[in-house]
């Protein structure tokens, strides 16, 4: 495929290298990622969005002081993603709704700066029902079943509107692309292909700068984490790091051969950690230890949701019999609880969101999200009630 088929980025994307970048600079009595109106604070302001399929109302609520506030209508919310920061709900006409949690981190590695400001729509973006949000300081992307992808101006989005600074064109396929390193990792298919069969790199104005030589033939699933952007294949996971400017790409092979019902088509985890979960089928689950470039399978029975807590901790299972289960590092189950009813599992509704201390889990037919402690034996600590149902929700400020 031709680099021009790839990527073709309009020239306003010379503004996410240069014209933003030295917005994001900052003297020594502003903190870096400050954004005007934001406080500043010594922890986490961890937010939940919540959107009602039925209603479409959204609500955001601070896992701190259990306010609740109201963030406008969808109509018909049929999916939402979320980039750490921001929903994006796509309502019943494919529109793509951009709400601020008024929630989010700054993680520069060695430390974490974490904000915290009022709770507001910014309007609609472009492109019709993004299967993935990613976002960096400067730029979020939004990528679509058609290949495409659309550029954010991060700044813009921070101060409350919607700035198209460009998009990405390749052959049809549902790909992603990801804000990496200073550049752009896009998925590549062949023509007529519906899976992607490998990641090149870009620059921000869109040249293809190198290609990986690896390849992840039907591409299917993608995660970020502090060890790299991981990528699920048909044979094991492609890890794609960057030092210095250089990429390159690892394979992590499945222990064994694997059906297609076996392989990974999405992660889970917790965001930055490198432990991944993946439904392996209906019965069963993958965890992928990235720093060990290892797998784990997991014999589960049915499953509703999963997800990883990170090195260390429990990979966490909603079964469909309502259950919440937890198994440790070699696979075996520690702990078991009923949460919902079985009704409620297996409504293709329910999500675990995960971060440093706490696991929240929506119940689809009722307004509950509760919140798990998962290293107290999944000790439910809080049961939040939201209005309407919890149909969708994501986490923020993690």
């Amino acid at each position: 495929m031709k680099v021009k088929a790839v990527a073709a980025v309009v020239t306003a994307l010379t503004l996410a290298a240069c014209g933003a970048e030295p917005r994001g600079e900052v003297t020594a009595e502003v903190p870096h990622g400050y954004v005007e109106g934001a406080e500043e604070t010594a922890e986490a302001q961890s937010r939940l969005i919540v959107a009602d399929p039925d209603t479409g109302a959204v609500r955001v609520v601070d896992l701190i002081t259990e306010e609740v506030y109201d963030a406008g209508r969808v109509d018909s919310v049929r999916s939402m993603t979320g980039d750490g920061r921001f929903g994006y709900l796509t309502a019943r006409d494919g529109t793509t709704r951009v709400i601020d949690s008024g929630s989010w981190m700054v993680d520069h590695g060695d430390h974490v700066h974490y904000y915290r400001a009022k709770v507001r729509e910014v309007g609609v973006a472009p492109g019709k029902q993004p299967l993935a949000a990613y976002s960096d300081p400067v730029v979020s992307v939004l990528s679509y079943s058609d290949g495409t992808a659309t550029v954010l101006d991060r700044v813009a989005l921070d101060r409350g509107s919607v700035s198209e600074l460009g998009k990405i064109a390749r052959e049809p396929h549902a790909g992603v692309a990801i804000p990496f390193g200073g550049h752009l990792i896009a998925t590549v298919a062949d023509p007529g292909k519906p899976l992607a069969r490998g990641v090149r790199v870009h620059d921000r104005q869109g040249k293809a700068v190198a290609d990986i030589d690896q390849s992840c033939p039907e591409l299917q699933g993608q995660a970020v984490t502090r060890r790299g952007v991981v990528f699920g294949c048909a044979d094991g996971a492609l890890l794609v790091t960057e030092k210095d400017g250089a990429f390159t790409g690892v394979k992590i092979p499945y222990p064994r051969n694997v059906t297609a019902q076996e392989r990974v088509t999405a992660f889970f985890h917790r965001p930055g950690a490198a432990t991944l979960a993946a439904r392996a089928g209906e019965s069963a689950v993958w965890s992928l230890d990235v720093a060990r470039r290892s797998w784990q399978y997991v014999e589960t029975g049915p499953v509703a949701a999963v997800n990883a807590v990170g090195e260390g901790g429990p990979l966490l299972v909603l079964a469909r019999n309502g259950q919440l289960r937890s198994f440790d590092g070699a696979g075996k189950e520690q702990t078991a609880i009923p949460l919902m009813t079985p009704e409620a599992a297996a409504a293709d509704m329910p999500t675990i969101q995960v971060d440093s201390t706490r696991a929240y889990v929506n119940n689809p037919l009722s307004a509950e999200v509760y919140e798990i402690d998962y290293n107290d034996n999944l000790r439910r600590a809080r049961t939040l009630r939201v209005g309407g149902k919890a149909g969708h929700i994501v986490e923020t400020g993690r």
